[in-house]
């Protein structure tokens, strides 16, 4: 029986750079992309806040000042509109004020998820914790952290959140190497590796942005070299953790199924943003109308130029 400490704390680093979406995060954070009419990070810190990670930190970097006062309050906005009587947008806008107790932290230089990850070991302490990606949306009609804080509770080590994706594409993530655990829905990780050829991938088992960590992840960071890419790889880390007993190791993975929106690159956003708007009560029925009569009209002229 694993006397682990409870879950308190989330971590979400927030600190890349956002080339890939250049040259709109010139001077904004990819972070605060609008995801129909929020920006994706708010969408994380409520998923963070719904199984009771009300206690936040996020690790930041230069010019994501606009993270910050996107959940703090805007007095003078408030005012005018409950001025107006505008009960509506008021909430709305009040809601991201009120979601938990959010810390702010500066990486300084971007030297990886691991090193991000390593700056809030001081606010952490010696208790499991939360990470989250900003690029994964996870459908808030699906459960997927409260699981992984279940199986940390359960196992005392480390938990990854998995996928299944198509081979060919396992390149473009951290691919885990498992064991079925014998009577329990989760799966025991005994290697990963970051970025794999599809010829050496161990798996299609690919790690998304939502990880369960145990304390000890902070003392095998500070001794973890720089990895792929001249940065420290989280991945580096977990990959020792899985390979030590005792307290704070073993590294296990909960595979996820459900509806999961990757904002990490272009298409993939806008693939994200219509299919969220798709069920919004509001316009969904509406934009679905009209996404089939576009989808219509360019298959007509396709076939009209061929």
């Amino acid at each position: 029986m694993s006397t682990s400490r409870a879950v308190r704390k989330a971590v979400i680093p927030v600190a890349g750079l956002g080339t890939r979406f250049l040259p709109v995060t010139k001077a904004m954070p990819k972070e605060m992309l609008p995801v129909v009419d929020k920006p994706a990070i708010q969408y994380v810190v409520e998923e963070a806040v719904s199984v009771g990670l009300e206690d936040i930190l996020m690790i930041t970097g230069r010019n994501k000042r606009a993270l910050e006062d996107h959940f703090d309050r805007v007095p003078s906005l408030e005012s005018a509109l409950e001025a107006k009587g505008d009960r509506k947008k008021l909430a709305a806008i009040q809601e991201s004020n009120n979601l938990g107790d959010i810390h702010y932290v500066r990486q300084g230089d971007p030297k990886g998820l691991g090193h991000a990850v390593l700056c809030a070991e001081r606010h952490v302490g010696n208790e499991p914790f939360a990470v989250l990606l900003g690029d994964d949306l996870i459908d808030e009609r699906d459960e997927l952290l409260g699981e992984m804080i279940r199986v940390q509770q359960a196992t005392g080590g480390s938990v990854v959140a998995l996928m299944e994706v198509p081979r060919e594409t396992i390149s473009s993530y951290g691919c885990a190497d498992v064991t079925e655990v014998e009577g329990e829905s989760y799966v025991q990780v005994h290697g990963l590796v970051e970025k794999p050829a599809p010829e050496d991938a161990p798996s299609n088992l690919a790690i998304i942005g939502r990880y369960v960590l145990h304390p000890a992840v902070f003392d095998v960071l500070r001794s973890t070299e720089p990895g792929r890419g001249d940065e420290i790889q989280l991945t580096d880390a977990l990959q020792t953790l899985a390979r030590r007993e005792g307290e704070g190791g073993g590294v296990y993975g909960v595979v996820f199924r459900g509806r999961r929106y990757d904002t990490g690159d272009k298409l993939s956003y806008l693939k994200a943003v219509v299919t969220l708007a798709c069920d919004r009560d509001e316009f969904g029925a509406d934009l679905r109308s009209w996404l089939a009569d576009f989808v219509a009209e360019g298959a007509d002229t396709a076939s009209a130029r061929g």
